[in-house]
């Protein structure tokens, strides 16, 4: 099936329809940024909180900062949501996620048993890191060759296209603020 092709409800089943819409919704926001961080967020509340039983002994984790861990982990859920629905806040939320795992450290089991604090940690650097995509537009042909390659074929014997719109032909016009740079005059310097 060509993931391009339009989806119509009364041609594919409904669970196809599902996942195309499912899809297109998370193909337009940071989606994974989102669930690493609103994953990180639960263990972070949740292991100040859990007991374990074992026979007639109960063993309970819980600290003196068991308000704090709660806090914690309920906004890392909370921007995990939020990256979801308001891309706009991406950068906010990503930078809060990595500082609220790093703060998770001390505050609440070491992050969750680090279970917490490496999933935020990962949701929010994929929050800062994530940008909206841009539609492409397709390349314009001139007699069937691309742009690109038609300036290899304008150019002269050889095959070497000659200087572009910055580079200079002749040292003695320099167009960029230093001759000593990379690229100047073709990549030659003239340090001497």
């Amino acid at each position: 099936m060509n993931p391009q092709a339009p989806v119509r409800a009364a041609d594919d089943a409904w669970l196809t329809v599902v996942y195309y819409r499912f899809r297109a919704w998370r193909g337009g926001r940071p989606f994974w940024a989102g669930l690493f961080t609103l994953i990180g967020g639960f263990p972070i509340a949740y292991f100040p909180y859990a007991d374990l039983r074992l026979g007639n002994i109960t063993i309970a984790m819980a600290t003196t900062a068991g308000a704090g861990s709660l806090i914690i982990g309920i906004l890392l859920m909370t921007l995990g949501v939020a990256l979801w629905f308001q891309q706009g806040i991406r950068v906010f939320a990503g930078v809060a996620s990595i500082l609220l795992a790093l703060v998770s450290l001390p505050v609440s089991n070491l992050g969750g048993f680090f279970i917490g604090f490496l999933f935020s940690l990962l949701g929010g650097a994929l929050a800062l890191s994530w940008a909206p995509g841009k539609p492409v537009a397709p390349e314009a042909e001139a007699d069937g060759v691309p742009d690109h390659a038609q300036e290899f074929a304008d150019a002269p014997a050889g095959g070497v296209p000659g200087p572009r719109g910055m580079e200079t032909a002749y040292p003695s016009y320099p167009s960029y603020p230093s001759e000593t740079t990379a690229h100047a005059d073709g990549g030659r310097n003239s340090a001497g």
